[in-house]
This record gives structure tokens, sequence and C-alpha cells, in this order.
């Protein structure tokens, strides 16, 4: 007889050894967070395998999926910390350099990991793709990391503005690529294209209305929170707007990262410092306890089994990859140009890729099923270019998401050590 074990004893369980074996990475000199995701991993490899049946113990039907809502929370609540810390005096400080920048490092990986998977693939659907996924970051893990070690300094500043930014032009360069690859499909299984204006405007308008949502919010909220004088009422209000505004995001297929980030935005540029600060402050006292969960969570979402499966596409595409937002950041920061510090190690700080890519990969799946010529036929099943190129896509971006999201922390902390922006009471 199998005997279920609770949801909240397990997640209990991961967050009690989360908590100590990210403490344990200390003595290694390693961020807290690749302990957190390594309990995840542990814990996501017992579930896949059925270990705990043969002991008689089983888990709760879809445990993982039934707990989709807090990764979310977590990414909104990461996503208003970038807002605000991106007013517009300090942006205004940083100049254009950091505009220069943001462009480089995502058309940098857009440009080289396409050119890199084509010369491998010779299939320009699918290198497009990959390339069109690329500039995609994690936000999380580097902001995660600035927290830990209490970094300050021009490096710090120039990472919560780009990690926030690239996303938005990430959606926006997807959009277009997975546009052009939809035409190349279409034309190969010889159908009409139709208006191709309307496909290109889709990512532009996902991004617009991500703006204006967040814009909204932010400014709504700023009145009702003006009102409150108790700091505990602000921050119940602030976590209620985030849940009503990640759930729009939800309904409307947006942007959560972009539009969270906007409302942040619109509070420190519009408030009081002192107002800002409570917020601020609040949440930075719930940030430990949700990045434990969301990155033991994280880990326990990590399909270890796939990378066997990275082969030389998935090593060609981190080798693009981070050539691309290192030489970018590089190049964009020269012609901006900002100072030594970012010049040097910005490019290490934003490696980090796991949810928003591992998205994109799902819509390859889901939106290409079907399309293009027949490449094979077996029985009743057929299958076409499309549902090959979105087989390729998910598997190789799962297994190299895995790489980033262990490597990208890690690289994130020593840039910000060479950079001298680290606390030293903190590492």
């Amino acid at each position: 007889m199998l005997h279920t074990l609770p949801s909240l004893l397990l997640i209990g369980l991961m967050i009690i050894g989360s908590f100590y074996l990210g403490k344990g990475m200390k003595w290694m000199r390693l961020p807290s967070i690749i302990g957190f995701m390594l309990i995840g991993v542990i814990v996501g490899n017992l579930l896949n395998l059925n270990v705990l049946d043969k002991i008689h113990i089983t888990t709760p039907e879809g445990f993982l999926d039934s707990l989709s809502f807090i990764p979310e929370i977590a990414l909104a609540l990461v996503a208003l910390t970038i807002g605000l810390e991106l007013s517009f005096i300090s942006l205004k400080k940083q100049g254009l350099g950091i505009v220069s920048i943001i462009f480089a490092e995502s058309f940098g990986a857009f440009f080289l990991v396409t050119a890199g998977v084509f010369l491998l693939t010779r299939n320009w659907s699918l290198a497009l793709l990959f390339g069109a996924i690329a500039p995609a970051s994690a936000p999380a893990g580097t902001v995660a990391v600035i927290q830990e070690y209490k970094a300050k300094g021009p490096l710090t500043r120039a990472l919560y503005a780009v990690v926030g930014f690239d996303d938005g032009l990430g959606i926006i360069i997807f959009g277009f690529a997975a546009a052009i690859v939809r035409t190349i499909l279409l034309n190969e299984a010889g159908e009409s294209t139709g208006s191709i204006f309307m496909v290109l405007l889709s990512p532009l308008k996902e991004v617009l209305f991500s703006i204006i949502i967040g814009f909204a919010s932010g400014m709504i909220l700023c009145i009702l929170g003006r009102r409150l004088k108790n700091k505990r009422d602000l921050f119940i209000l602030v976590f209620a707007f985030i849940l009503l505004t990640t759930g729009i995001c939800k309904f409307l297929h947006l942007s959560l990262i972009l539009t969270n980030m906007v409302m942040g935005m619109i509070i420190v540029n519009t408030q009081p410092r002192g107002f800002v600060q409570q917020i601020g402050d609040e949440i930075g006292n719930i940030m430990p306890l949700i990045y434990v969960i969301f990155f033991s969570l994280a880990g326990a979402n990590l399909h270890i089994d796939a990378l066997p499966s990275l082969g030389l596409l998935g090593i060609t595409y981190i080798i693009t990859r981070s050539a691309g937002l290192v030489i970018g950041s590089r190049i964009g920061a020269i012609i901006g140009k900002v100072e030594d510090t970012i010049r040097k190690y910005l490019g290490l700080g934003i490696l980090s890729q796991a949810g928003v890519a591992i998205g994109l990969s799902l819509i390859v799946k889901n939106e290409f099923a079907g399309m293009g010529k027949i490449i094979e036929t077996a029985g009743d099943t057929v299958v076409r270019t499309g549902d090959s190129i979105g087989v390729i896509v998910i598997t190789a971006i799962t297994a190299t998401c895995i790489f980033f999201e262990i490597i990208g922390p890690i690289l994130t902390k020593i840039a910000l050590t060479k950079a001298r922006e680290v606390d030293p009471d903190s590492s």
C-alpha cells in the first residue's frame, strides 16, 4: 500500500535542505542558489525515477505542476526589484552607453548563434529560432547573486538595467524571427503566408501592452499606497498588485517581467525616496525565502536526463551564445564609452538563461507543429518540418539551460568580485 506524502511536508523538507546546502556553498565560495538548485535536482530526480515507490511512499499527483504559480510570483518580485533600481536619474548618469550595451549584446547573441547553428545544420529556420532565443536572460539568478553579496557600484547598476531590458528586446527579436520562420515553413508546404505585416506586429504589441499595463498598475498602486501609513499595509497592497498584474499578463499573454519592471520604474521615478525605501525594505525581507523556494523548484524542474542529448548542436549554442553576449556587451560598452569596469565584466554577469528561454522553446514546439513539408510518414503519423524543429529546439534549450543556470550565477559572482563591488562581510 502506497502512502502519499503531503505537499507541505515536501515543500518544508525542500526549503530546509536548500537553506542548509545554500549555507554550505559559502565554504566553497559559490553563490547560495547553487545549493538551492542542487536540492531541487535531487528531489526532481527522486520524483522522476519513482525512487520513493520502492519504500511504499508516493508524492501528490502533479506535485511540481501544482506549484507553477510560485516561480511566476518570484519572477514578478524580481522584476519589480529591478524596476525599483532603475531611476531615470541613475539611467541618465549611465547615459546612452547602457542602451548601446543592451542592443549590442542582444543582437550579438542573435547573429552569432544564428550563424553558428546555420553552419552546423544548413537549416535557416532552425538557425533563426535558436538565434532568437539566445538573447533571453534569467534575471532571477543575476539579481539573487547581487542581493546575496550586497553588491553596489556601476557594474551592479548596469546589470540591473541590462537583465531587465534585454528580455523586452529579446521578445521583439523572437517575434520577428518566428514570423520569418513561419513564412519559410508555409512556403515549403505551398501555403499562403497571409499578411506578414500583421505577424510582425504581434511582438511589438506584446511589448507595448506590457508597458501600458505596467504603467497603469504603477500609477494606481502609488495613488492607493500613499494613503497608507503602515509599511506592512503597504507591502500587502504591493504584493496584491504584483499578483494582479502578473495575472493580467498571463491572461493577455504579455511579458510578466517587463510589466512588473515598468511598475517598479513608475514607483521609483514618481514617489518620494521614503515611500520607495519602505517598499524596497519589505520586499527585501521576503526575497531570501522566495529565492530558496524559486531556485529549489527550478532545480526540480531541470531534467538532467536531457544532458546526454546536448550533442554538437547544444555545444555550438553554448559557445556562440556566450561569445555573442560577452563580445557584444564589450562592443556596446566601447561604443557607449562606459567605464572600464562595466566594459570588462558585464558580459560575465548576463549568461544565466532559464524560464523565458524554455517558454520561447515551448512556443516554437506548439506554434510550428504541423507546419512545413512532410519529412516522414509512419502509418497514420505524419511528421513535418515544424514538428522536427520543435523537438530539436526544446530538447537543446532545456539541456543548455541546465548549464547556463549553474555557470551563470557563478560567473556573475566572479564579475562582481573582480569589479570590487561585493560587500566583504557577505562573501
